[in-house]
């Protein structure tokens, strides 16, 4: 089940290495430059800030074209659940092509359509029963608010500050996360979305229910989204006393709820999906899932009660929501192998290495007083520092990578380090990470490389 990687921490060249840097001055020269044209000066120069191109991966490890070999915190964003290239999923993506790598989603599906569609009604918690197949986390979040303003007719949402749902522009209107995502496209966005404080441990209760119902009784509300953990929002829980009342509420109003756990979903917290870690029966209208879904293949999903669904009607000659993709072959029998994976041993380990992870990082704590705090659940954890740290932190991240460890920085104000490593992570990998954490963090917060930073 789980790969036994020879591979380790290998640094060979500078990081990064010559062939990063050379590639990444060509990539700026092609791509768009809202995404790599920052890299182009620093690259050219040899700047650290220049990123590493990745050229093989393996389990929790990234090799780049340069023959350096790193571990991998970030899971590529989050995808690969089961670890990167695992061989049973790229067995079943290879079968697939060989034999029908497209088919046509709405109007001649593919059979492994039908059977993760049934797998999915089979994992899902309550009576989640009906599913679009998406390609994207946004595309599942639009499908999802789609589905309740055809179901309800009433065009307004309720969304909470410092959620991230995705960049479309559908998904845009109700991601809070960086005010200047929206801010060139505020004029096109949905006008009809009301943004909420997101519930935390610090919030009073009584006055969020009262907020909440304010603003449903002001507006024509037909859906409600929420993340059960803030995912580039900063690793931050909804505590499930939030998320029930966030499910009478709704209920009381005939309010689509909607729970994203597109990063949440398929064994990141420990459990397959976030929701079942409560025992107050917490069970969405919809629930979008993706990411980690299939480990490697653009695939997201949104799945919902047989009476929400229902609002759509049945197929009128063409779909009124359809995708050139939707159900992709390759995607589904991906898909299919990682829940049996998942299944037969990662949830488990997902959930015992991120206790064992979290409690090495709470060790890290006590000897490190500039962390605030340790967040997170199963392998979705948070070092939280000072906001005042935020320059620390970038600088931070980019020595860890000289060392090694690929890891990012989260949270509305840059000052959370994000861990979301693959769930097939072991403890001797995480003894590794937390040593390289120690050193580095004494570096950063105690000599000259903090007096920089400010």
């Amino acid at each position: 089940m789980f790969l036994k990687v020879k591979q380790q921490i290998n640094l060979i060249t500078d990081i990064p290495g010559p062939n990063s840097r050379r590639i990444m001055a060509e990539l700026a020269e092609y791509e768009s430059p809202a995404v790599t044209a920052r890299h182009l000066a620093r690259a050219q120069a040899g700047g650290m800030d220049c990123p590493i191109v990745w050229s093989k991966t393996s389990d929790i490890f990234v090799e780049d074209v340069d023959g350096n070999c790193f571990m991998d915190l970030t899971a590529g964003f989050g995808v690969a659940s089961v670890g990167h290239a695992h061989p049973d999923i790229i067995k079943a993506a290879q079968q697939q092509m060989a034999e029908m790598p497209h088919a046509m989603g709405d109007a001649f599906p593919g059979k492994n359509k039908v059977l993760l569609l049934k797998r999915l009604a089979e994992i899902t918690p309550g009576n989640l029963q009906r599913t679009f197949l998406t390609n994207s986390g946004s595309e599942a979040v639009e499908a999802a608010l789609k589905t309740a303003m055809i179901k309800t007719g009433r065009p307004g949402i309720i969304a909470f500050e410092d959620a991230y749902h995705g960049l479309s522009y559908g998904a845009l209107a109700v991601t809070s996360y960086r005010e200047r995502f929206r801010e060139p496209f505020l004029s096109q966005l949905n006008q009809h979305v009301h943004r909420l404080p997101y519930p935390t441990d610090k919030t009073n209760l009584n006055d969020f229910i009262q907020l909440l119902e304010a603003t449903i009784q002001q507006n024509s509300i037909g859906a409600l989204i929420i993340e059960p953990i803030l995912g580039r929002g900063g690793i931050i829980e909804a505590p499930a006393i939030y998320l029930k009342k966030l499910r009478e509420i709704t209920q009381k109003y005939g309010i689509i709820f909607i729970i994203d756990e597109i990063y949440t979903g398929f064994g990141r917290t420990g459990t397959m999906f976030a929701i079942e870690q409560t025992d107050i029966n917490i069970i969405p209208d919809l629930l979008c899932l993706g990411k980690g879904m299939n480990a490697g293949f653009p695939i997201s999903a949104v799945i919902g009660t047989d009476d929400v669904m229902s609002g759509w009607g049945d197929a009128q000659g063409e779909a009124l929501h359809t995708s050139t993709f939707l159900g992709n072959p390759v995607g589904c029998a991906m898909a299919l192998t990682c829940i049996d994976l998942l299944e037969n041993g990662v949830l488990a380990n997902a959930k015992n290495m991120g206790d064992y992870f979290k409690a090495q990082l709470i060790q890290l704590q006590k000897s490190t007083p500039v962390i605030i705090a340790i967040r997170g659940r199963g392998l979705m954890l948070g070092i939280e520092f000072d906001p005042a740290h935020q320059k620390a932190l970038l600088k931070l991240c980019k020595a860890l990578l000289q060392r090694g460890l690929i890891i990012l920085p989260c949270g509305v104000l840059g000052n959370i380090l994000s861990i979301t490593p693959p769930l097939t992570i072991q403890k001797t990998h995480i003894d590794i990470i937390i040593d390289i954490l120690k050193i580095e963090l004494t570096t950063f917060f105690s000599g000259r490389h903090c007096e920089e930073c400010f």
